[in-house]
């Protein structure tokens, strides 16, 4: 004999089903998406502990004087000598005197020193990661502002505007960065290596190469979001009441826009940071100056004796770009309507 409480109980756990999803749409209800996206992201236990390295490495970039002034460091040039062991006959000659790799722990350099230069490895790295944030940075930020303004027109204009628009986007994309690089950073070096400012210049030429040869993508995905929005009823409701161009542009078309750029802004900051730190391996990037790309470039040949010198920086580099491709994918997951995590 069948139970006649079974039906009940079907009854009750298909109720409770359709609470629970009624619930979970009831709890974004009436937020904007941003506020929603933020929701997301303070659930996502991957993006919150990538948030807090990259805030991490934001916050040694901008205190990184004071942080080697705490601990006692700084890049002031020394008397190898002084430091490093120059006696030949010992077995360890050419190694710091102090601390790793022959010796322990050394509170006055807590990262170690440089076998070549004597300086000090912590130091390097402090300015070394304020030099690729800043760089990185800047050139984002460079090439967001260009790749949007060239996406919102092509794709806002149509006609010859946007087939020259993207002749120029494909033109660009046609070149090898890396070709580019190597070609210009020997003229910046020549014209501008006699100069008392050539560490800013060389910083400043970093940041327009990056920025140049990085833009295209934003572009690209600004002006597909803009031909599919262009034809929605808002655009041509503003076209109607007379409304300028520049007008439709940033205040109907542009908020409309600031997920996918977030998303690509998210993921271009830490391309850039390792290109800047690989241009440096390279001797083409920053040459004079801090920068963990030349840490790592120095510290190639002492691999095999002085494993920490070159780990330090390999850290650095590996944390800050795996945190920031991370946080990026947490970004677009967060703002894709789509998902329901």
């Amino acid at each position: 004999m069948s139970d006649p409480s079974a039906g009940i109980q079907v009854a009750e756990k298909l109720h409770d089903g359709a609470t629970d999803d009624e619930t979970r749409g009831d709890e974004f209800a009436g937020r904007s998406p941003l506020r929603i996206a933020l929701t997301r992201l303070r659930r996502d236990k991957v993006a919150v502990v990538c948030f807090a390295v990259v805030m991490f490495f934001v916050f040694v970039a901008v205190f990184a004087p004071l942080l080697a002034k705490m601990f006692g460091v700084s890049l002031d040039t020394v008397s190898v000598c002084e430091v490093v062991e120059c006696n030949y006959a010992s077995p360890d000659a050419g190694l710091p005197k102090a601390g790793p790799p022959a010796h322990g722990f050394d509170p006055e350099h807590p990262f170690g020193i440089n076998p070549r230069t004597g300086s000090d490895n912590l130091a390097h790295w402090l300015y070394g990661c304020r030099t690729s944030l800043m760089i990185a940075g800047a050139a984002t930020l460079a090439a967001s502002i260009v790749g949007v303004l060239m996406g919102l027109i092509a794709g806002f204009m149509g006609g010859i505007v946007d087939k020259v628009l993207s002749f120029i986007i494909d033109f660009f994309l046609t070149i090898p960065f890396l070709l580019a690089a190597l070609a210009i950073a020997p003229i910046i070096n020549e014209r501008f290596a006699a100069s008392d400012n050539y560490p800013t210049i060389q910083k400043v030429s970093l940041i327009g190469v990056l920025a140049v040869f990085g833009w295209m993508g934003v572009a690209r995905l600004v002006r597909g979001e803009v031909l599919s929005l262009r034809e929605r009823e808002f655009v041509h409701a503003a076209r109607v009441i007379g409304m300028p161009t520049r007008r439709i542009l940033f205040r109907e078309l542009l908020p409309n826009l600031v997920a996918p750029i977030v998303v690509a802004v998210s993921l271009m900051l830490p391309a850039f940071v390792a290109l800047e730190a690989g241009l440096a391996f390279l001797g083409i990037g920053v040459t004079d100056g801090a920068s963990w790309g030349q840490t790592i470039l120095k510290a190639t040949p002492y691999w095999d004796s002085y494993p920490l010198f070159l780990i330090e920086p390999m850290v650095g580099v590996v944390l800050l770009v795996l945190s920031l491709n991370l946080l990026g994918d947490a970004i677009r997951d967060a703002l894709d309507p789509k998902t329901r995590r």
